[in-house]
């Protein structure tokens, strides 16, 4: 889609607020005929959270295999040590759907599985780690549920750690987004997903994004019946990465790749103030000047730029930080009246 079309589209009409934190309907996007749409899409900026693009984003539905994503993290979460090893149980044999082929008494290390269960989907390697971390299903999908709800994902319920049908196991777009976004913060588990062939066991990451797209970084194919096809993807370009979820997506690799080049094209992720730019605060007694020692980076049409507002305000008494750094003030930054990053500012 060409930006231009993207963006004289967006600027036809008067702009009310919510409408640019929902951002974009589907009728917005001067998508291809040819790519068949999913049943739910959302696009999502890593750092920031922010939605870049949703359609039926908060509709419940199935989600396959991409469950894993909650099941490596909810592991990450739960294991200090992923080198670790451990017998695999007769009940992790056999299980229905893709799979590693593990057999009973078998011992790999808990990475193993990891890579097992993201590379090559394997259902096997889900049930082995959910009885490793808590010694039965129910338990392990409950810390699931946890992880999930750390992430922000408010709208999800999870029943298994593979993504087999079972009723009450559900996800929403924006959700597993979000979730993939939390779980994309973890270096470990951004290393797994990026992985396209693990060595030690000679596997194969199933995910052609990987290959097949720019900047691609990964994450997590899924499919059944019930589910239709789905795919969690990443990628990173200039500096941003964004996060694509798609919900029974006939054509998951072609749409991904169509909504991500969609948003890569439209936004640019910039830094609206330094970690060491100077801000003057006066309480009407004293001026002095501090920073936040830290940059802040949102993604923003190219219009948006003109409409970031910065608030600066004195603290009303001066006192230290952890770091011994006297705090002289806040500082809020703004978007159309919405909050979107607030801090302290130290003195100089």
């Amino acid at each position: 889609m060409k930006k231009s079309a993207f963006l004289q589209r967006f600027f036809a009409v008067s702009i009310p607020i919510c409408y640019l934190f929902v951002m974009f309907s589907p009728k917005n996007l001067s998508v291809s005929a040819e790519i068949s749409h999913s049943k739910a899409e959302c696009v999502m900026e890593l750092n920031s959270r922010r939605v870049l693009y949703e359609t039926h984003g908060d509709i419940r539905l199935p989600m396959a295999s991409t469950t894993k994503i909650v099941t490596a993290a909810t592991v990450l979460e739960l294991c200090e040590d992923i080198g670790a090893e451990t017998a695999i149980p007769p009940e992790a044999v056999g299980i229905e759907g893709s799979s590693v082929y593990l057999k009973s008494g078998e011992i790999y290390s808990v990475e193993d599985l990891l890579y097992g269960l993201m590379l090559r989907s394997g259902n096997d390697c889900a049930t082995a780690l959910a009885l490793y971390c808590c010694g039965s299903i129910n338990e392990f999908s409950a810390k699931m549920n946890k992880t999930a709800q750390k992430a922000g994902a408010l709208s999800s319920n999870f029943k298994n750690p593979h993504g087999l049908p079972c009723d009450g196991h559900y996800t929403t777009a924006r959700d597993l987004t979000g979730i993939a976004c939390y779980a994309m913060q973890n270096p470990v588990f951004r290393k797994i997903v990026s992985t396209q062939y693990y060595e030690p066991r000679h596997w194969k990451n199933k995910n052609k994004m990987l290959t097949n797209y720019d900047g691609g970084i990964g994450i997590k194919t899924g499919y059944t019946k019930e589910a239709g096809r789905c795919l969690v993807s990443a990628a990173e370009r200039d500096g941003m990465t964004l996060v694509c979820s798609v919900l029974n997506s006939p054509q998951m690799y072609e749409r991904s790749a169509e909504l991500m080049d969609d948003a890569f094209s439209a936004y640019r992720y910039l830094r609206i103030i330094k970690s060491d730019e100077p801000f003057t605060v006066d309480d009407g007694k004293t001026v002095k000047t501090g920073c936040t020692k830290q940059d802040f980076f949102y993604p923003l049409l190219p219009e948006e730029t003109e409409l970031i507002e910065i608030k600066v305000s004195g603290a009303s008494k001066p006192k230290k930080s952890v770091k011994n750094k006297e705090i002289i003030g806040q500082i809020e930054i703004y978007l159309l009246k919405r909050l979107l990053f607030s801090a302290n500012l130290y003195k100089l």
